[in-house]
């Protein structure tokens, strides 16, 4: 039945990844909300809440503030908080009150601009669509807003673009992606979302190549591109590793791979490698056409999974353990591939 999940939890919205991109830069991070939205982007979406602090804020929105549209206020509050906290720049993150009444994100950024001696980014989410969405308008915005020009490439930089815990596989992958790269010869290892700081930001046009590992970089690499002619590269260099007993067991068979599209394809990558007769990636989140192969499936309902797994044929699954509750009449090979921003775990 469609709209009908009996099985699979809700993911994270727009406005969680878009949270999770600024989360770790230094500014005000202001969700635009009554406070529901923010309770769970700290609650159940962000996983770095309980071990490292960030300067997130509910707006606070009344029910006439909503309604008449009091910008005035918000920007009266987001002022008081500047005088407490030494920011380097403040973000406006939408959710579905501001999406209902028709808030002028713009407007609200030249407002907050003429009060505030800080950059102000504001970033358009819904809530209503997933977090990938989210996280690929903040990215594109920080990009957009505080990137500069340089004068020097540094040849031995890589930029990791799409890095955050909804995303990755631990919340240490910020530092594993770094040794990785580093081993694999360069000299400096930048991974924007988890351990970079918006002076990385700045500098971005120092990179001499920008590498994408989730869907939602794409579009601020083809960006960088665009601006500094920084080339970039997509894939997820740990995919392999924390699954070598799935790769071992690929010989021959037809595997199914559900997760994030970059990781999903790297995965696919690996277990090929080792044999495996083919290979399916599905995801409920962005698919690019430029990284799809013919067969990939864009999932839209829970009952989509269960009619490409009863008519797939697949001897082996690679996804997160919640999918499997919908699947309680498939025998093959299941290997759990946690993400985050389906069922909190890692």
């Amino acid at each position: 039945m469609k709209g009908l999940w009996k099985y699979i939890s809700p993911f994270a919205p727009d406005q969680s990844g878009a949270a999770a991109v600024l989360y770790e830069l230094g500014g005000i991070i202001v969700i635009c909300d009554a406070g529901g939205c923010a309770g769970n982007v700290c609650g159940f979406d962000e996983p770095r809440w309980f071990t490292r602090r960030s300067a997130i804020f509910s707006a606070g929105l009344r029910d006439m503030d909503a309604i008449l549209g009091r910008d005035d206020k918000l920007i009266e509050k987001l002022c008081h908080a500047a005088k407490q906290i030494d920011a380097s720049f403040a973000a406006i993150i939408g959710t579905p009150v501001p999406s209902v009444i028709g808030t002028d994100y713009k407007a609200l950024q030249r407002m907050a601009e003429k009060k505030l001696d800080l950059p102000i980014v504001t970033i358009d989410t819904t809530g209503m669509q997933l977090y990938d969405n989210g996280s690929e308008k903040a990215w594109l915005a920080l990009f957009e807003t505080f990137a500069a020009p340089v004068d020097v490439v540094d040849e031995g930089m890589l930029a990791v673009i799409g890095a955050t815990p909804l995303d990755m596989n631990g919340l240490d992958a910020g530092q594993q992606l770094q040794q990785q790269l580093t081993q694999e010869g360069w000299d400096k290892v930048i991974c924007y979302g988890m351990g970079a700081t918006l002076d990385d930001i700045r500098l971005a046009g120092r990179a001499a190549k920008n590498l994408v590992v989730a869907p939602a970089g794409l579009r601020s690499a083809q960006f960088l591109q665009e601006r500094f002619g920084t080339p970039y590269e997509v894939r997820y260099p740990l995919a392999a590793a924390p699954w070598q007993a799935a790769c071992a067991e690929a010989q021959s068979k037809n595997i199914l791979v559900i997760h994030q599209q970059v990781l999903a394809n790297s995965l696919r990558t690996a277990l090929r490698q080792h044999g495996a007769a083919d290979v399916t990636v599905a995801t409920w989140f962005q698919l690019k056409d430029e990284l799809k192969e013919e067969q990939d499936i864009a999932l839209a309902e829970e009952d989509d999974l269960v009619q490409l797994v009863r008519q797939g044929e697949f001897d082996m699954i690679l996804g997160d353990g919640s999918f499997k509750k919908a699947l309680p009449f498939y025998e093959g090979t299941y290997i759990d591939v946690p993400h985050f921003a389906v069922s909190g775990r890692m």
